[in-house]
């Protein structure tokens, strides 16, 4: 009896794409099935970046159409990023399909050093990655990602740095000494924010993630007002006082129409580096217990290391740094699960449409 595409994908009903929880044929990633002579062809598409994933998604794959006994099975996997939806109606920029802001309401719970790890991640996986330095008053992005010098003026604009295979942008490059301060009003701040984010010439960026500063202040309400964000992800440790700012930022982005994709827990243990001892130092569950009470996913949980700190300091962040550490793993894993969050969100209609200027 000849095999059918409803043979093929009820066998691959099994499969989950890379990190997924459903399988390739409800989330409609198997595109087009081919059989000819007892061959099958077939070609899926992912909506985000897996690299390191991509070779056991496909042994899984021919390991579950083993049975149909044919003499060929051919696998074609590609993956591509779309363009997501941005809250109110705004239109996404050039050169940067996606927007992600990473913010955590309360200072000190590590989110810079997030926001580094995860860039890196994403761009180690396959993905056009930058990083815009958003706190003003205390840039640590151009020390995290060891970017140096000062950044290229063309004309009116100004081309990121590039380190660690990422764009980046941060006020930390303009100003003339490392500790010289930024004694600026908000209405400064907030105009200096646009300004580096849209007088920055971005390459073919898939993922723009924007470090905010701690609170729910003017850069965080410029960011809801004036910049097309598809996303933000909320970065706590597992302490009641980081948790409860962790919530109001949560609140921030739902009244402003922004998805949360996630929560990611940091400082999550300790581990001893001397006896591998691990423990809640900080409490334990509360970023489960936020992402029960308002239905949001755990993007993943990060210890509190001596390396993570080191490795951020010397500006070799540890997924560059510590390539198949436990740690690096755990980054890569919560950046695929954040684009995977993205990737499931509605798609951006905005540039369907002509932009129509007054003058």
């Amino acid at each position: 009896m000849p095999i059918t595409e409803k043979d093929i994908k009820r066998a691959l009903e099994k499969v989950n794409a890379p990190l997924m929880q459903q399988n390739i044929v409800a989330t409609k990633q198997l595109k087009k099935i081919a059989i000819t002579n007892d061959v099958i062809k077939l070609n899926l598409a992912l909506g985000y970046p897996a690299k390191d994933y991509l070779q056991e998604f496909e042994t899984e794959i021919r390991q579950n159409l083993a049975a149909l006994a044919v003499k060929k099975i051919d696998v074609a996997i590609e993956w591509g990023i779309t363009p997501h939806h941005v809250q109110g109606g705004m239109r996404g920029l050039d050169n940067v399909k996606n927007i992600i802001a990473v913010a955590s309401g309360k200072g000190g719970v590590g989110k810079s050093t997030v926001t580094a790890n995860i860039a890196l991640a994403l761009a180690q996986q396959g993905a056009n990655v930058g990083v815009l330095d958003a706190d003003i008053y205390g840039p640590n992005q151009p020390l995290m990602l060891g970017a140096k010098g000062e950044p290229e003026q063309i004309e009116k604009k100004i081309k990121p740095l590039i380190s660690h295979g990422i764009q980046s942008m941060s006020i930390g490059y303009l100003i003339a000494q490392d500790d010289t301060p930024m004694i600026w009003r908000g209405p400064m701040i907030s105009t200096a924010l646009q300004q580096l984010l849209r007088d920055t010439l971005w390459e073919n960026l898939d993922y723009l993630l924007i470090d905010l500063p701690p609170g729910t202040g003017d850069i965080q309400l410029t960011l809801s007002q004036k910049i097309p964000v598809s996303g933000a992800v909320i970065v706590t440790t597992p302490q009641d006082i980081a948790l409860m700012d962790a919530r109001k930022a949560f609140k921030m982005f739902d009244k402003v129409n922004i998805p949360t994709l996630g929560i990611i827990e940091n400082m999550s243990t300790y581990i001893c580096p001397n006896c591998s001892y691990e423990d809640n130092i900080f409490g334990s569950g509360g970023a489960e217990q936020m992402a029960q009470q308002y239905s949001l996913n755990l993007l993943g949980q990060i210890p509190l290391a001596k390396s993570i700190r080191e490795n951020a300091d010397s500006g070799n962040p540890s997924v560059i740094a510590e390539v198949d550490s436990e740690i690096s793993k755990r980054y890569i894993e919560i950046a695929i699960k954040t684009a995977i969050e993205l990737a499931l969100q509605a798609p951006d209609q905005s540039k369907r449409f002509p932009k129509i200027v007054i003058e």
